[in-house]
């Protein structure tokens, strides 16, 4: 990997660790970052890390943007030299596949598209060379996910599965984007899941929703009292496929303040990962299944 500096505007410093997401380049992003902040460098006033980036803000009124550029330059060998271990947790998100709500919104958007005569969850399937779209549910949920970047709106989590190179499942964005959403719909969008944390725009392909609350600006749902942001980087993430009973129980559990998801403290370690991603992955879930 060569890191690449560049200046986004007067007050940005930007620093992209690879033209492709990895593991490898997330945790040299977060390392990174945390030694910026570790810093305290005079002058900074944000920092917004990315899946394979991170990007700096500072008050050129305090401090030039060439001395800036110098100091985080000065910073990549911490980022070279740091561990690549997380003490995290692993989540399962509860996803009512094939939902009625994002099949009535895709169905008004065949028109962008690129197979406006199939569903989603079809398209994917047939672009990714499963049989049918219940294979391609399967290969969704079996094998969790690592939460890289939480942005773009509120809330909303980017996911990245925790499985082979060539076994990412791979499915383009729409044609044009859509000028609705549901709330809380699991979305796909190049090797990227996600959960839109609130109804509006978008271009990710639709497969199904959660009930699982993950943003709430008046912090009142029960596992979103301490923070109105559900995920943080680092997080993994095991959708489990519930039916629209399952589905109409959360919400009735979230509704009276009972719903708590079910959560597991687990460390990841990238070495261990990348030497045996099944058996890592077999030993978070095992602890999710404890929990």
């Amino acid at each position: 990997m060569k890191t690449r500096y560049t200046f986004g505007g007067d007050e940005h410093v930007y620093v992209e660790m690879d033209d492709e997401m990895s593991l490898d380049a997330f945790f040299k992003s977060l390392s990174m970052s945390n030694a910026v902040r570790d810093a305290n460098i005079e002058g900074v006033t944000e920092i917004c890390p990315a899946n394979a980036s991170f990007q700096v803000r500072f008050d050129p009124d305090v401090i030039s943007p060439d001395e800036i550029m110098a100091k985080v330059k000065e910073l990549e060998h911490k980022a070279e030299s740091a561990e690549k271990r997380l003490t995290t947790r692993i989540v399962e998100i509860p996803v009512f596949y094939k939902d009625p709500w994002t099949h009535e919104t895709l169905m008004r958007f065949r028109e962008r598209h690129q197979d406006p005569n199939g569903t989603d969850l079809d398209y994917a399937a047939k672009i990714n060379g499963f049989a049918d779209a219940d294979a391609f549910i399967e290969a969704h949920h079996s094998q969790p996910w690592f939460v890289s970047m939480v942005g773009f709106v509120a809330g909303l989590p980017f996911l990245y599965q925790l499985v082979e190179r060539d076994k990412q499942l791979q499915v383009p964005k729409y044609l044009s984007p859509r000028t609705d959403t549901p709330k809380q719909t699991i979305g796909y969008g190049g090797c990227f899941s996600c959960i839109y944390s609130v109804r509006g725009a978008g271009g990710y392909q639709m497969f199904g929703v959660t009930p699982m609350p993950i943003y709430d600006p008046e912090q009142k749902v029960s596992h979103l009292k301490d923070f109105m942001v559900f995920f943080k980087p680092g997080d993994i993430v095991k959708w489990k496929p519930i039916d629209r009973a399952e589905y109409d129980a959360v919400v009735a559990a979230v509704e009276d303040g009972t719903y708590e998801p079910r959560i597991a403290e687990v460390e990841f370690d990238l070495d261990e990962f990348n030497a045996d991603m099944r058996g890592t992955n077999a030993k978070m879930l095992e602890a999710l299944n404890d929990a």
